[in-house]
């Protein structure tokens, strides 16, 4: 694909989760709720993998190792975010950020939750999903042994992320405090994540559109070290 055509392919796939998420607050306008996002978010990034599928043209094995990899992940985060008790938790915890919000601000309550919630985590799915975006665009070169180096990993880590996610954190909060590493085991699943998407990378990077995709996984990274140096990554002041 050309510069221009993969510009144009970026470009439509953020359209289209920017319209999806304006659908999304909508709908969360007319039931009150607004914890599906948690749930609904790993299924946009893996729908950005499948529109890239396609509209790119790039090599079809590695197009397809880079879709139903993502697709696999993201099939049981949203399974498990979109259950009731997780949904429950996450309306409670944007309903307070939006409160204190709408108290600082003097905004509307939709307001609050398109600008705070659903245009940002839009915007930072495209961002993130950008290894399975700019992965599929080139024919050549085929996939070696960095790319299957990166779907092994991918693979570990989906598997690290599903048994991190089986953990509870119910008094994180009062667990004492520790620094560096340590931090991150008590985020198996983080670990998982990151090794998924940094998995993915080293599918896309064997391509020279794919090397530029490393903006994503550097970006998952710092939000998740983060989330890891918080204790508590569902914070009500970190909205999420």
């Amino acid at each position: 694909m050309t510069l221009a055509e993969i510009a144009a392919l970026l470009g439509l796939n953020l359209a289209l989760i920017l319209a999806a998420m304006g659908a999304l607050w909508a709908l969360s306008l007319r039931s009150g709720r607004i914890g599906f996002l948690d749930g609904v978010w790993p299924l946009l990034i893996a729908g950005l993998a499948a529109t890239s599928f396609i509209a790119a043209q790039g090599d079809p094995v590695r197009k397809g190792l880079l879709l139903w990899l993502v697709a696999i992940w993201a099939a049981p985060q949203a399974w498990r975010r979109l259950s009731p008790r997780a949904g429950a938790e996450a309306d409670a915890r944007y309903a307070a950020v939006s409160e204190d919000r709408i108290v600082r601000t003097g905004w509307s309550r939709g307001r609050v939750r398109l600008i705070t919630f659903f245009l940002p985590q839009g915007a930072l799915a495209w961002v993130a999903s950008l290894p399975v975006q700019l992965g599929q665009v080139e024919f050549l070169p085929p996939v070696g042994w960095v790319g299957w180096t990166g779907a092994v990993l991918a693979v570990a880590g989906i598997g690290l992320e599903g048994v991190g996610s089986l953990r509870r954190h119910p008094t994180e909060m009062s667990m004492p405090a520790v620094s560096g590493w340590r931090r991150w085991l008590r985020r198996p699943d983080y670990l998982g994540d990151l090794a998924v998407w940094w998995g993915l990378f080293l599918i896309a990077a064997e391509t020279t559109p794919g090397q530029a995709s490393v903006i994503g996984p550097i970006f998952l990274t710092f939000a998740l070290a983060h989330w890891a140096k918080t204790e508590n990554p569902r914070r009500v002041s970190d909205g999420g």
